[in-house]
């Protein structure tokens, strides 16, 4: 029998902002703010590129970059400006949005339109501090207690405000997952093309948490 989808993920739920793998270890994601580099000034530019030095230099632990590039659908939008032409009263008006329709529609005719958002995923494992044997053997064999499950989500927290702490010295904003953001994210991977046209399902209550 072929294997679902859910039994390929390591993903075994969803909690408080952040993800709980299958072998227990953590997992939060910052969605950090993009900056036009090649516009800075040079002493701008030697500036970002020395705190961002700085930062990788100050972590002891891995971090992990994720660059999503996803291709955006604007039929919606082209649709809306359709249906204000239409109410449009003004001739001069009218016409100029007509212009600007023929132009969105030509220029996706010709061009893809692509989005491209930015992550930081900041990972905890049971047992990296000072944690009872007990509770890493707990842990590896696939029981997460709550006072263990406190314990490790208060220093990933911490360790998202330290990553957090450094890139903005590097002009980067960055905000924390919701777990209802999380669950659309890992679906929008998963089905990108129902998350091109801006479809995401109904996310039951039961599973934010």
């Amino acid at each position: 029998m072929p294997l679902s989808t859910q039994e390929l993920l390591e993903i075994k739920q969803i909690r408080e902002g952040l993800i709980v793998l299958k072998n227990n270890q953590l997992r939060g994601i910052l969605m950090i703010s993009s900056i036009n580099f090649v516009l800075k000034s040079e002493e701008e530019q030697k500036a970002i590129i020395y705190h961002f030095q700085a930062f990788l230099n100050s972590l002891d632990f891995y971090l992990q970059i994720v660059v999503q590039s996803r291709r955006t659908n604007i039929r919606g939008y082209i649709d809306k400006i359709k249906e204000l032409k239409k109410e449009q009263t003004n001739d001069l008006l009218r016409h100029q949005t007509a212009g600007y329709i023929d132009f969105l529609e030509e220029f996706v005719r010709k061009e893809d339109v692509y989005s491209k958002n930015f992550f930081v995923v900041v990972p905890y494992s049971v047992g990296e501090t000072k944690t009872s044997t007990r509770d890493v053997v707990a842990s590896r064999k696939g029981t997460l207690s709550e006072e263990v499950f406190k314990r490790s989500r208060d220093q990933l927290y911490q360790r998202m405000e330290f990553v957090a702490l450094g890139l903005r010295r590097c002009s980067l904003h960055s905000v924390p997952l919701t777990s209802s953001e999380l669950i659309e994210l890992l679906w929008s991977m998963h089905h990108p093309k129902q998350a091109e046209k801006g479809y995401f399902p109904e996310i039951p209550e039961e599973l934010i948490m």
